[in-house]
């Protein structure tokens, strides 16, 4: 399956929701500290030079770039959150020199998280290291709303994938905490972990389900209508976990990647809930993602400056 070797440590990937054969990934210089970021998009069916596939739209940036999403509407349009407090948005049917079509500078500081709402699909969420998230439409030059909340940085946002007006947010305040957009306050607030929460995901089955992942190692997943206790606890990480996707099409699989160099694929209903271990990356392992359209292809990239392409069961690292 393809490897593909990113200009910069590596920070997101995003397969589309529209196309089977395409993939979207952030990178950043100096692994985000300082220097340019990277948005490109993939052609997994087209090689390149030494069978890599290669890149349909190549964008840098002056600043890095910490995560990219695709719209849920719009074949060709996507967003990056970028280190310099702005959320900007593409279209890769466009040339680079049309490119950013919009950019919205709203947030104090770096914008860590996006995430697109998968069932109203005429929006978008960015959560920002100034303690918040906006609310975004494309269509808009400026945001729909702020929320307020949390006490420490914001790392992700999440949206339900049943209902069109709740979502999640994760937090190095050691809390994630469950909104709705038409209130102004958290709707609950769960105090998730004993270290910074940098990752969550709802259960694409069931709407009460969430996971959250941490810098303390772990992987906890809540019933949100009791939320006292987690339902599980998954252990195996020996670093931060930095991100958690649960499976759009297999109930209770799990996504997650850590700062230990690993992917882990679980099943949190199972009492041996790690179903594989991939060791394929060299570096931290900062984004990961499961295709929708089609079942069991994966993708990882990291600050070894690759991106992976697998179906799951594979070998990564296998051309």
């Amino acid at each position: 399956m393809p490897v593909f070797k990113a200009p910069a440590p590596g920070f997101s990937v995003r397969f589309s929701p529209f196309h089977e054969q395409r993939l979207l990934a952030a990178a950043s210089q100096h692994f985000g500290l300082v220097g340019n970021g990277h948005l490109l998009v993939l052609d997994l069916a087209a090689a390149g030079p030494g069978g890599a596939p290669a890149p349909l739209f190549a964008f840098p940036t002056s600043d890095a770039l910490f995560d990219c999403a695709w719209s849920e509407s719009h074949e060709s349009l996507c967003a990056a959150a970028s280190g310099d407090g702005s959320v900007r948005l593409f279209d890769v049917a466009l040339p680079p020199a049309q490119n950013p079509v919009r950019l919205f500078r709203e947030h104090a500081r770096e914008v860590h998280g996006l995430d697109w709402n998968p069932v109203r699909r005429d929006a978008f969420l960015s959560a920002s290291w100034d303690d918040t998230l906006k609310l975004w439409s494309p269509d808009r030059p400026a945001s729909v709303r702020t929320f307020r909340g949390h006490e420490y940085c914001v790392y992700a946002a999440a949206w339900s994938a049943r209902h069109p007006d709740v979502f999640a947010s994760a937090s190095g305040d050691r809390t994630a905490r469950v909104w709705d957009v038409r209130e102004p306050a958290p709707t609950l607030v769960i105090p998730a972990h004993d270290h910074e929460v940098l990752s969550l995901d709802w259960d694409k089955y069931d709407p009460s389900i969430l996971a959250t992942g941490s810098v303390d190692k772990s992987i906890r997943v809540w019933d949100v209508r009791s939320p006292r206790a987690p339902l599980t606890q998954l252990a195996g990480h020996g670093y931060a976990v930095k991100r958690v996707r649960f499976s759009p099409h297999r109930q209770g699989m799990l996504m997650s990647c850590s700062y230990d160099m690993t992917v882990c694929m679980w099943d949190y209903r199972k009492e041996d809930a790690l179903l594989v271990r991939y060791g394929h990356h060299t570096e931290f392992v900062a984004g990961i993602d499961m295709s929708v359209l089609v079942e069991g292809l994966l993708a990882s990239t990291g600050w070894d400056e690759m991106i992976y392409v697998w179906p799951f069961g594979s070998d990564p690292r296998a051309m």
